[in-house]
């Protein structure tokens, strides 16, 4: 094994289209504004938000053979990603996120991306065939997760030996998909990132803070948990105790991957060697930069 990248994103690539429109937006809403096609998925947006801090990481995906897949690809490696580990399928096609923004947040959005779950343990292969790891010398860099990936999927990474040496990262999606972290409780193997929401959801209690959520998920089992709150306080907790820090306050533009950017930022930050209060105060103030439209996608 030569040339092995240091993170890996594992999880959802696929086209996000994305409306956006000024105005404050209700049900029925029929207002202008912009409509854009842009590489998406959470582990691509963390991918790519890893690569404006000049890191290098690779994907582990499916995309399809077909026309969108081959121009995702390009456009993926143009950035400065590393596609060559992704699954080529030839008979499922790639992966697509729709979403409609108004000045007042997330109106609604639609993920029609089937293809990853359907794919399976097949975009695992690089970790077990010895491209990327296998069984005696196993992969021993970071790893972001997202929750796209099955439940049984997720349960096999959080007790397979193969990936007891890497440094563990999941978030879940989307709060619908929150419940399927939970054999990272039962294992205490990675940290865990989500939303106020979203702990919640994965705790099945109500947290008035985000505080009293990262320490409920560490008390479930939890190895680490960050738990963020909009514009409210956010929190990390591990055995070692629990961190604050408040976003800073901008207007919002955009939030269709703001928790990628959080994310990605706060591993950015702990492989240049932050400290954990740092680590997440660097996080809020990307994730900040990035809803308030100073950042790119």
């Amino acid at each position: 094994m030569t040339d092995i990248p240091k993170i890996l994103c594992i999880g959802s690539v696929l086209w996000d289209v994305i409306g956006r429109s000024k105005s404050a937006m209700r049900l029925g809403s029929d207002v202008p504004g912009r409509i854009t096609q842009l590489p998406g998925g959470v582990a691509m947006n963390i991918a790519m938000t890893l690569r404006r801090f000049d890191l290098h990481p690779a994907l582990l995906s499916v995309v399809g053979q077909d026309a969108a897949g081959t121009q995702l690809i390009s456009e993926a490696s143009g950035l400065g990603l590393i596609c060559t580990h992704i699954y080529r399928s030839d008979d499922l096609p790639t992966d697509r996120y729709m979403a409609v923004e108004g000045a007042n947040g997330l109106i609604a959005a639609i993920a029609d991306a089937h293809s990853l779950e359907a794919a399976g343990e097949k975009i695992l292969t690089p970790l077990y065939d010895g491209t990327l790891g296998n069984a005696d010398a196993p992969y021993s860099g970071m790893i972001a997760l997202d929750g796209n990936l099955t439940l049984a999927l997720l349960s096999k990474i959080a007790s397979d030996p193969l990936f007891a040496a890497a440094d563990l990262r999941v978030a879940p999606a989307s709060p619908g998909k929150a419940e399927r972290l939970r054999p990272f409780l039962d294992q205490s193997r990675a940290t865990i990132y989500v939303n106020l929401e979203e702990a919640e959801l994965l705790c099945q209690s109500s947290f008035e803070t985000a505080t009293e959520a990262a320490t409920a998920l560490v008390t479930r089992g939890a190895a680490r948990a960050l738990v963020t709150d909009g514009g409210k306080l956010a929190a990390e907790a591990d055995a070692s105790g629990v961190r604050h820090a408040c976003p800073p306050q901008v207007l919002v533009a955009r939030v269709t991957g703001a928790g990628d950017t959080f994310m990605a930022a706060h591993m950015n930050a702990e492989l240049h060697g932050a400290s954990p209060q740092d680590a997440l105060e660097q996080a809020l103030q990307a994730a900040a930069r990035y809803v308030s439209g100073e950042t790119a996608h």
